[in-house]
């Protein structure tokens, strides 16, 4: 690569020229690698990519998006009740489904906008703001069972993507995880570790996913009845559901919860009241995020791949905007049991 041919090395800003030079390929593949055109040769691409960093050409995005008609951001649109930053920031499932999203952007060149939608003047803004094309697309993660954007977002004809399956179905591409599978491995481990006094912190009862968690633990222990306490999935939900299940059931030897917050909260209340987890109490969450590493004993949870799931979001969302008729698609993920110290 002869540096003395990019225009860096004559004083001026570096061209497509200069990086067709200096990978070897003629200047239209550069455009399409720059534009992100999908069906560019990998090996192709990745010598054009080299070639942008070594000469340090920076793309002409007002420029861009005149031939493109994309504005190379995605809307990551957090929704439903409480969705708000403070919230948002305290949740570790957050900031897993914000690695998973922008790790898979980034190396095509698009960048997230991050956006929460907690009524229906914020919903309004989200759609006015795709409708405008401040961003080429969306990708919900909605902790409402009710919440009407998913609808509108179909209805609008608005390319976007969902985090969990959609109730009642919309015309949206979604990914999930197995979520009834996965209440059933928190259930066969307790009964494998000899637990037989159980009960459950469920999530919102509106919310699908929360449902299914609790329906597949119920289904695992073969029938009877189990004692639920529904919290908000927040760490100080899961304290008050735990305290309320110690008064109903003071010998309970075992206990699943919904989410890794609000086992965290769980094990805390067990704490207080003289509890050992496991050796008294054998405690179970949903999610394996930083909560479960930070959890006194470690929290056993089951895994659901968070970060795997949002770059599938993304990666369907680009084959949308770059294919607008294909049929919906949804692709479902397996959970699986992570076994640490609290059961």
């Amino acid at each position: 690569m002869d540096g003395s041919s990019t225009g860096a090395a004559t004083g001026t800003a570096p061209t497509l020229e200069d990086v067709a030079r200096a990978a070897g390929v003629s200047r239209a593949t550069v455009s399409r690698v720059v534009n992100g055109v999908r069906n560019v040769d990998p090996v192709i691409q990745q010598a054009v990519q080299q070639a942008v960093a070594a000469t340090g050409y920076v793309p002409n995005r007002a420029a861009r998006s005149l031939v493109t008609r994309r504005s190379g951001a995605v809307a990551l649109v957090v929704s439903g009740a409480g969705a708000n930053a403070d919230r948002v920031f305290q949740d570790p499932f957050f900031g897993r489904v914000v690695s998973g999203v922008v790790r898979a952007l980034r190396p095509r060149g698009v960048h997230p906008v991050l956006m929460f939608a907690d009524g229906q003047e914020d919903r309004a803004q989200v759609l006015a703001y795709l409708s405008q094309g401040g961003a080429d697309g969306a990708l919900l993660v909605t902790t409402d069972g009710r919440d009407p954007l998913p609808g509108m977002l179909a209805d609008a004809a608005l390319p976007a993507v969902l985090f969990a399956r959609p109730a009642p179905p919309v015309g949206l591409d979604w990914v999930d995880v197995r979520h009834r599978e996965g209440g059933a491995l928190a259930a066969r481990h307790l009964l494998a570790r000899g637990r037989g006094r159980l009960a459950a912190i469920g999530g919102p009862a509106d919310v699908p996913a929360s449902r299914e968690r609790l329906a597949g633990f119920r289904e695992a222990l073969g029938g009877g009845s189990l004692r639920v306490a529904h919290a908000d999935f927040t760490l100080d939900g899961g304290e008050h559901a735990m305290r309320v299940l110690l008064a109903e059931q003071p010998d309970l030897d075992g206990v699943f919860a919904a989410n890794d917050l609000m086992a965290q909260g769980a094990c805390l209340v067990l704490r207080e009241h003289g509890r050992r987890v496991p050796d008294d109490v054998a405690v179970i969450g949903f999610d394996d995020s930083s909560a479960a590493v930070a959890c006194r004993p470690p929290l056993t949870t089951v895994r659901q791949p968070v970060e795997e799931m949002t770059a599938e979001m993304a990666r369907l969302l680009l084959d949308r905007l770059a294919g607008p008729d294909r049929a919906v698609t949804s692709v479902i993920f397996e959970p699986s049991l992570v076994v640490r110290g609290s059961a």
